[in-house]
């Protein structure tokens, strides 16, 4: 019999978390069991925990416990037991995974290099998170890249989302781009998107003092200031549209005051300061709005057809990627203690800018 190993957390209290196993049930006609190898855990996934109640990620991976759940992680399972007529047993799969050793799939809408997990409470869900690449089957599938799919695909998605949104709405009117959080990776595909097009903004990173030097030295800034310094160096004359890696209300609060009219949009994307939430009396919620990327790819999939906008952004992905090797360092483990620590370290906020990690049961 095969044991399931999980991580759950507190749903009100992510700091609060355990490991829980199970026997996994019996396969039912159309099911597949899926191993999973390894997972990339990155701010990204406790984002994907902080706002879990008001977007639904809770909802992919329910647990027995009430009041617990489990964080969706992104990387690469393998099949160890098939029900499903059209899935093998040894094939791979790329997709979104619960923080768990094993997932019992419902493999439905089952193409060559494609397939949807077709379990009755993911109907509902965002299509871009149910869809799993058959990574066996496709000609282009390259495992030495397999570290930065996990780590850095979901991210540079987003960031190509976010520069395909500002384009389609002439960047706001913007002259600037102002970047809080500019050493988070999102934040870091954001500006590889804008700095290889010639007519996107100025790129304006703002970060801590501790990680000044590691954003400079990326060179993908048109300037970059640190928090301390924003009231000063900030050009308050300049219209600016923000994209908001941080949420954090003191720092998206202080920028709208300075720049008054002259905030001409921000997209609210990560939470990477999880305690300073609450925008405050400054924040121009008007002119404001969570950027959703599944909501953009399907109205991408509308203006272009169906998987246009995701090989753009594969694409995106694959040499932003590349590039990304020169300064992105991978902290490979294995073991639920593993699991443990990169979840502890990235919560607690000790994951270096330049630094992910890779872990798996």
């Amino acid at each position: 019999m095969t044991r399931i190993t999980s991580l759950i957390v507190r749903k009100d209290d992510l700091s609060q978390r355990k490991l829980t196993t199970h026997d996994a049930p019996p396969l039912a006609p159309g099911e597949a069991l899926a191993k999973v190898d390894r997972f990339a855990f990155t701010a990204n996934n406790v984002t994907y925990g902080v706002v879990g109640e008001r977007i639904g990620y809770w909802k992919f991976f329910p647990t027995a416990e009430d009041g617990w759940g489990i964080i969706p992680v992104w990387g690469f399972a393998d099949i160890v037991e098939s029900n499903a007529p059209d899935v093998r047993v040894g094939e791979r799969l790329y997709g979104y995974w619960p923080m768990a050793s094993h997932l019992v799939l419902s493999p439905a809408k089952v193409k060559e290099t494609r397939l949807t997990d077709g379990a009755a409470h993911r109907a509902e869900l965002p299509p871009v998170y149910n869809a799993y690449a058959r990574v066996s089957n496709d000609a282009d599938y390259d495992p030495s890249m397999d570290d930065e799919r996990m780590t850095l695909h979901p991210l540079y998605a987003t960031s190509y989302c976010l520069y395909d949104f500002s384009k389609d709405n002439g960047w706001f009117g913007a002259t600037q781009a102002i970047i809080p959080s500019a050493s988070s990776k999102t934040a870091i595909g954001v500006a590889y998107a804008f700095r290889a097009d010639p007519q996107s903004p100025r790129i304006v990173g703002v970060t801590s003092l501790r990680n000044a030097a590691a954003v400079r030295a990326l060179g993908l800034y048109d300037d970059v200031i640190v928090y301390d310094d924003m009231d000063s160096r900030i050009d308050a004359a300049a219209p600016a549209l923000i994209i908001d890696m941080s949420g954090s209300g003191p720092v998206i609060g202080r920028l709208h005051k300075l720049l008054g009219d002259n905030m001409r949009y921000t997209s609210n994307v990560g939470i990477t300061h999880y305690d300073a939430g609450g925008m405050g009396v400054d924040f121009i919620r008007e002119r404001s709005a969570m950027f959703f990327a599944p909501g953009h790819i399907q109205k991408r999939a509308a203006d272009w057809g169906p998987g246009v906008f995701e090989r753009k952004a594969f694409e995106f992905w694959r040499d932003s990627a590349l590039k990304s090797r020169e300064w992105l360092a991978i902290r490979r483990e294995t073991g639920a203690d593993a699991v443990e620590r990169a979840f502890a370290d990235v919560y607690g906020g000790c994951t270096a800018a330049n630094a992910a990690w890779v872990v798996g049961f």
